[in-house]
């Protein structure tokens, strides 16, 4: 006799899980045809109008203190031209080519570094730790010290010591990607070879040459002129916008090479057309200020901590770049007067006690 098998009732079987979608806050804008779109986060805005205001006071004190004291309305009467002439001979040719040197040059370097630190996945990917500054110092002290070369000579000796610098940390790299510490290390050591050339170049010089460029070498803001905030000002009103569009690619990037391409990214292309982006915007900076060091390194993670972001946040580190630039060259100016001290002594300073604490935060977390 055989077993009569009992039919089980019938159940309602789980469904399979479905991945959900990945909550993204904040309002996003599209244009009418959906070929562009903006994303818009409330505490990354809020982080921006903050940094925005910070800069807005800074420029204040900038403009309206220092030996020659003037009054807000003095300065807005210099700056639209109908002030009187010590006014307008302070402001127009004194303080605001310095000022707006010091915004360009702290927004271009935080946007640079926070690029490489996106691309590298290494929070000590910056231009001036892997050695892109120094081979940008490298091809401007070539054009000072060799060439006697102009201004726009400079920028570009430099523009093309730091694309050179690139080149070869790329092909030292070819196998073994751009993650991880072995960048860092290549670029270490990099580093230290162009500091040497530069170190050689200076001992070739004239007497008079040598002070120049071991001057040029400490980085400073001092007795820059509208030619060179014009200079930098152009790169960045060239180089920021071209940044920003690749923003969205570069948040793609981030989330490893297979997902990217998935997401019809094309990853090669695009990390060279970055990689060239943030070479550009830190030579151009080392052009006209000499090297001004961890503005890069720090400024890119202040404003990704402060605006708590996944992505690479590269209006916010601009902003927190210019701001601290100026600051730190408004301390030099006005707390240490009559000292001329080069604002690349501050940022140094500054920045040397923010890498210790890095490196030991990192240790703790990979021992952890």
């Amino acid at each position: 006799m055989k077993p009569v098998r009992q039919s089980k009732p019938p159940t309602t079987e789980a469904a399979p899980a479905v991945a959900q979608p990945r909550v993204v806050t904040g309002r996003v804008l599209r244009t009418r045809s959906g070929g562009i779109s903006l994303r818009l986060q409330g505490r990354a805005l809020a982080v921006s109008a903050l940094m925005a205001a910070v800069l807005t006071v800074v420029m204040g004190v900038t403009l309206t203190t220092g030996d020659f004291e003037l009054s807000l309305g003095e300065v807005l009467d210099a700056l639209f031209g109908s002030g009187s002439g010590a006014a307008d001979f302070i402001v127009n040719t004194l303080r605001m080519p310095r000022l707006v040197t010091a915004l360009c040059v702290g927004a271009a370097l935080a946007v640079s570094g926070a690029i490489l630190q996106s691309l590298t996945g290494n929070s000590l990917g910056s231009p001036d730790i892997i050695g892109f500054t120094n081979g940008s110092a490298t091809g401007a002290l070539v054009v000072i010290v060799v060439l006697h070369g102009s201004m726009t000579q400079i920028a570009l000796g430099a523009l093309v010591g730091g694309l050179a610098t690139a080149a070869v940390v790329y092909l030292l790299m070819l196998g073994g990607g751009l993650q991880g510490f072995r960048l860092v290390v290549i670029g270490i050591g990099v580093s230290a070879l162009l500091l040497a050339v530069n170190s050689y170049l200076i001992t070739r010089a004239s007497w008079q040459e040598a002070l120049e460029a071991q001057a040029w070498l400490l980085g400073s803001l001092g007795n820059r002129l509208w030619v060179h905030a014009n200079a930098i000002g152009l790169a960045v009103a060239v180089l920021l916008p071209l940044a920003l569009l690749l923003a969205r690619r570069l948040s793609m990037v981030e989330m490893g090479e297979t997902t990217a391409t998935a997401l019809g990214v094309n990853v090669g292309r695009t990390r060279a057309a970055l990689l060239v982006v943030s070479v550009a915007l830190a030579a151009f900076a080392t052009a006209v200020t000499g090297p001004i060091w961890f503005v890069a390194l720090a400024a890119p993670q202040l404003a990704r901590r402060l605006a708590g972001t996944s992505g690479p946040a590269l209006l916010s580190s601009a902003l927190m770049g210019a701001a601290l630039l100026a600051l730190s060259d408004l301390v030099v100016q006005r707390v240490f007067a009559p000292a001329l001290l080069p604002v690349g002594t501050a940022t140094g300073t500054i920045g040397g006690l923010y890498l210790i604490w890095l490196l030991v935060t990192e240790s703790r977390k990979s021992r952890a």
